[in-house]
């Protein structure tokens, strides 16, 4: 097939940058344009210094309106605003990493392909999932699709820095970061409410409450979400449960022994582990907040979009150690 036109908004932050990488060494992408007001008119490279000898596009404030895919990578708030103000052709595909279309606004499917998979298919605008709402939801979506969340939900999630974005912040700056771990959103995390779109999705019933403490992590990459709730499900049961639900799924796997963030760093890859104690069942989920939860899940929501096997361009090589 014709290679696929892509165009990037906001193309100077973290998942701006991870989509350029993604994108230039994807067989069947070409990227025609990288849009950035503050950095307009410089090579890439001079903000993502790997990119050095990778390509010679510069970042430009200029739209190219007939590309088949535009990811919009800016902050909160703003895709809203820049749809507002700027039109595409109507065949192309807008994929959206912020949270404004999550609720599935404006015509906007939720982009979590091992819950919409057939959904994104058929789309041509997609909310890309929040990266804490990814790995949790990763872990708990068996259980909903069986009808097994019976009781409030408790997560404990650890996310790496590049997770805050790039403008410097107190808590994002490097002599406070360093050595350090804090609670951030306890219980009221803007993740919540995809969290619970998609699990009502599988389970309508399911009221409880879902009692989710963030930490901001002295790591740049990952993240580590631990959820456990109470369950009757035999360990044996909860296992074959998982693996069932997630066998046609290329990037999400159930490992057999406990899981650790440097098994996913740079891929796109979801692992969990799944847990008996008692009578609380734990499932630990690892993602790469860059990868899985936001660039490479944008990535291969784009496959999708366009008939592609779904680990077209991600097939990735884990930092490991």
């Amino acid at each position: 097939m014709d290679k696929i036109s892509v165009g990037i908004v906001g193309g100077a932050g973290y998942t701006g940058g991870e989509l350029l990488r993604l994108l230039l060494n994807h067989p069947l992408a070409e990227v025609a344009f990288v849009h950035s007001k503050s950095q307009a008119g410089k090579p890439v490279y001079t903000t993502h210094t790997d990119l050095l000898g990778e390509t010679d596009l510069h970042f430009t404030d200029q739209l190219k309106k007939d590309v088949y895919v535009v990811f919009l990578c800016m902050g909160h708030g703003e895709s809203v605003k820049f749809l507002a103000e700027h039109t595409f052709d109507e065949t192309t595909c807008i994929i959206d990493l912020s949270q404004d279309f999550r609720n599935e606004s404006n015509g906007f499917v939720y982009g979590l392909p091992e819950l919409n998979r057939d959904r994104i298919k058929n789309a041509n605008r997609i909310a890309n999932p929040g990266c804490f709402a990814t790995a949790i939801q990763l872990a708990l979506l068996p259980l909903a699709k069986a009808g097994q969340l019976h009781d409030d939900v408790h997560v404990s999630a650890i996310t790496g820095s590049t997770g805050a974005g790039q403008s410097l912040s107190e808590t994002s700056h490097f002599s406070w970061r360093s050595s350090n771990i804090s609670v951030y959103k306890a219980f009221t995390h803007q993740h919540l409410k995809e969290i619970r779109q998609s699990l009502t999705q599988l389970q309508p019933d399911f009221g409880q409450k879902i009692r989710f403490i963030p930490y901001r992590g002295n790591f740049t990459r990952g993240i580590l979400a631990s959820c456990y709730l109470s369950s009757d499900l035999s360990l044996d049961e909860a296992r074959q449960l998982y693996a069932d639900f997630y066998a046609s799924h290329p990037f999400t796997h159930v490992s057999p022994v406990p899981v650790d963030v440097k098994q996913v760093v740079n891929t796109n890859k979801c692992l969990l582990h799944v847990e008996k104690h008692d009578d609380q069942l734990l499932i630990t989920s690892v993602i790469d907040n860059l990868g899985k939860g936001a660039s490479g899940q944008a990535i291969q929501n784009m496959n999708l979009l366009f008939g592609l096997e779904e680990k077209t361009g991600l097939e990735l090589k884990a930092v490991a150690f």
